[in-house]
Formats: structure tokens, sequence, C-alpha cells
């Protein structure tokens, strides 16, 4: 078992992957951060990455496909004010970085000069939630087919209606460093798995499909025979229902969702709403809210990187902050946003480890981690029996939200229809309708089965992609649009 990699050894992994091969040392990262405070800025950045990703799919036994890819470069940032300048290059040497630096200086030329002396060093602090380990490397190829193989196998033996199975694994193994205006120098050492099956039913010439899957940041070894057990049964098990599901009921209903992923739409409904560029700009449905109530009592939000091995969790953020945990609804209070450098700065408040980006190609922003809601005191089998007619939403597909509305649509993948509290069959079809602010305070009851998802979240906002978490209790709300086909 690797240990976990403490702050230093983590910095040091970092200068040998990417400042050693090519010549470079933090000398030369204060030369160009000097470059680019020589003309008055308020906040300057380098951040070099280095990622290798691996690939592979298995359909109908066969391995479709296999890939592999190493990414390696520089992103150069120059703050002033609002504005940002940005250059990157995949070409990590001192010439590229110098011509980045005099590059987004620029930025500052309306402002008039200033030379800015570059900070102090300082490591900064950081967590250690994973291990610093390059999963790729966990299991041999061999190993990784045999692994797809054997969930394949193991679907096709739980129903004969199984027609069709696709299996895939993923790894990817990411070193970042950060260097920082103020002398802050961090790194962080990224592991990220993923597994994924897809089974597709047959019964009477219908076709329905299920899905299920996970990961988070550790070693492929994770996945052993209980967990893709869990795996298969959650795709098996929705494909099936979903052969047997009738089309869904329209109109204004009570609504309950399960819990863990149907979190998904929390995070896209309030807590997109929740980032602190949205609010600073005036254009989020929570904007100028903070100390108001705005959902029903007992509703707790929070944002939260710092659980250990989570796929959205980070050590450090992508500008060198610690990750945090943060309570953003507390009892159905506005507590606060989530923060990157910028938007806090113009906000005059401080950043809470949110500072995120696809890659060293693209600047940061305020991005979710973890998002979920705290569980309350009511046994989920009691909210289910609580309902006189209305919709049980286990798990979503895909969903659009408007941030400046808090306007949502989502399709739930499986559902069921209640009646007087008991569950009479499952729904396809159904689209729940709503505004994210609005449904807080719809909200009647809370579970105590409090679950986070399987490790499966991508989050996009502005063309950039990063793996975040969700969770939640299974929750009532009340006056929800159900969008069926019946």
């Amino acid at each position: 078992m690797i240990s976990r990699e403490p702050t230093i050894e983590r910095l040091a992994i970092a200068q040998r992957l990417l400042l050693e091969p090519f010549g470079l040392n933090e000398t030369h990262l204060l030369r160009a951060l000097g470059e680019i405070t020589a003309r008055k800025v308020d906040d300057a950045d380098l951040y070099f990455q280095y990622t290798r990703s691996e690939g592979w799919s298995l359909e109908e036994g066969i391995v479709k496909t296999g890939s592999f890819s190493i990414d390696q470069g520089v992103g150069v940032r120059a703050v002033s004010g609002e504005k940002t300048a940005f250059a990157y290059s995949d070409d990590i040497s001192e010439a590229s970085l110098l011509d980045a630096a005099r590059t987004v200086r620029t930025i500052s030329a309306a402002a008039g000069t200033g030379r800015a002396k570059v900070g102090a060093k300082k490591i900064a602090g950081g967590r250690s939630l994973y291990e610093g380990l390059d999963p790729i490397a966990t299991l041999d190829s061999t190993a990784k087919v045999k692994l797809l193989e054997r969930a394949e196998k193991l679907a096709r033996s739980k129903d004969p209606r199984v027609a069709q199975v696709m299996a895939g694994l993923a790894s990817e193994y990411d070193v970042v460093m950060v260097a920082r205006a103020d002398g802050t120098l961090a790194a962080d050492v990224r592991p990220l798995v993923r597994m994924s099956i897809t089974v597709i039913a047959e019964q009477n010439g219908r076709r329905e499909m299920g899905s299920g899957g996970g990961g988070g940041r550790f070693g492929l070894g994770y996945f052993d025979d209980a967990i893709i057990d869990t795996y298969v049964n959650d795709a098996v098990n929705a494909a099936l229902t979903n052969l047997d599901s009738r089309p869904a009921p329209a109109g204004e209903m009570t609504v309950v969702l399960g819990p863990g992923w149907p979190g998904i739409l929390l995070h896209e409904a309030i807590g997109h709403g929740l980032e602190g560029d949205f609010n600073r700009k005036g254009s989020s449905a929570f904007s100028g809210r903070v100390g108001k109530r705005v959902a029903a009592k007992g509703v707790t939000v929070l944002d939260d990187g710092t659980i250990a091995d989570r796929r959205g969790s980070l050590n450090v953020d992508d500008e060198g902050n610690a990750s945090q945990r943060n309570v953003l609804i507390e009892d159905g209070i506005l507590r606060g946003y989530i923060q990157d450098s910028l938007n806090a700065r113009l906000m005059g408040v401080a950043p809470t480890g949110n500072g995120r980006r696809e890659s060293y190609a693209h600047i940061p922003m305020p991005r979710m981690t973890n998002t979920y809601m705290l569980g309350g005191d009511k046994a989920p089998e009691e909210i289910v029996a609580s309902i006189k007619k209305g919709l049980y939403a286990t798990n979503f597909g895909g969903g659009q939200v408007d941030i400046t509305s808090g306007k949502f649509v989502f399709s739930a993948s499986e559902a069921y229809w209640v009646e007087n509290g008991k569950i009479l069959y499952p729904v396809k079809g159904a689209t729940i309708v709503g505004n994210g602010p609005d449904a807080l305070t719809r909200v009647t009851m809370i579970g105590n089965d409090m679950k986070l998802d399987s490790g499966v979240g991508t989050c996009g906002k502005e063309g950039q992609s990063v793996p975040v978490g969700v969770g939640q209790p299974t929750l009532r709300i009340d006056g929800l649009t159900v969008g069926g086909t019946a």
C-alpha cells in the first residue's frame, strides 16, 4: 500500500514531472511571475499540469476500444480588476513561460504601470484525502480486460432478458502545480478511476436500457467482486424495471426524490446558482440573499471538497487553496457562496477552495466539488407512504437549468407512480419541471438516509468539465410540475 503523500512529497513529485525534465526550477517560476508583476496586476499565477489517461471498453465480449494519452502544459494568468488575461502552452520551457508572461501582463496597460514584488515563498497547506498513486499502474492490461469480461458475464447471468452488455473502465493520473504571485507554491497528485456498465434488456420486442457504475480517487483494486455486483445489479434492475413501465402521468403533484444520485437535481438547480461569479454579477436567483431564508426549515446544503477518496474532492483547488467544507444553506438560511480567488476578492470575502479548471488550457472559475443536502429525521418508507397521488423518482438522466431564473427541467430515468402510499408501477417519460429556489421552499419531508452518489458525476460550465459528487436523502417536494406521456 502506498502511503498518502503529504504536501512536501506531492510538491517533489510535481517538480520531478513538470519542471526538472525541462530544465526549470523555482527560480524560473519567480522570473516569469516577476515579468507579469512588472505591470500593476491584482493577481497572477502559473498552472502546470501533467495528465496520463487510459480507457477500455467492452461490448458483446469484444474489446471495442483501448486508448492511452499523455497531455502536459502550463497556463499563465494575470488578473486586473474584473479582467483576466490568459495564455497557455503545451511546450513547457523557459522561453514559452516568459513569452506567455509578457503576453498576459498587457492586461494592466490601461491601468498604468507599477511594479509589484513577488511574495516570499510559502508552501500552501493542503489535505491528504487520497493516495498519490498512479491508478493506471495498479492493474496490467490483461487484468483490466478480465475485469470488464467479469462484469459482462455477471450481467448476462442475472436474467435471460439481458440482450446486450457494454462495460467501460477509465483511469487518470493527474499531477498539478500552482505558483502564485503572492509566493504560494502548491501541488496535488490526483488519481481518478471510473467503471461503467450499460445493459439493454429485451422482452416481447421492447428494448429498455439501464446503467450502473462508480469510482473515485483510488486504484483499480477498488473494483472487487462485491462492487462489480452492485454496479451490475443497478444496471440490470433499471433495465428490467423499465420493461414494465407505463406512460407517466402529467400535472402538478407531489414528487419524492430518492437518495444519492437524484442529488444531481440539487447540484444543477441550486448549486450552480450559489457559485460566486453568478452572484457577483447579480445574475443568480440567489444574488443578494445571504442571511435570508431561501429554503424550508431543515434544509441544509453543503459543498464539501474534503471527503476522502471522493470523485469531487481535492487536496488543493486549482489556485492552490486548500479544499473546504462549506455550509451554503443552513436550516433554510443562505450562509454564503462558493468562491474562487477572483470573485472572492471582488466580493470582499475569502476564497472557499472552489477555484477549478478543466486543464492548464483553461482559466479557473468557482465550481462545485461534492454538493449534497444533509439528512433529516424521517424514514424513507414513511415519506413514500405519505404520497396520496404522485411520483417517486429514484434515478435521473439529463436536465437543463437557467441560472438567472432558477428554472429547471429534468428527465427521470427510473420512476414509479404512487397512490395512497403504495408504489403501483414504474413509469417512463416523466420530466420534472420547476424553479430551484422555489422548489427548496416546497420541501416538506427530509429522510434520514442521506447518501452520496457512486462516483460518476461530471459537471459542465462554460465549456469546461470537471469531476464532481452529489448526494441527498429521500425528499418530499410538494407542488412540482411533472411532464408525462400519458
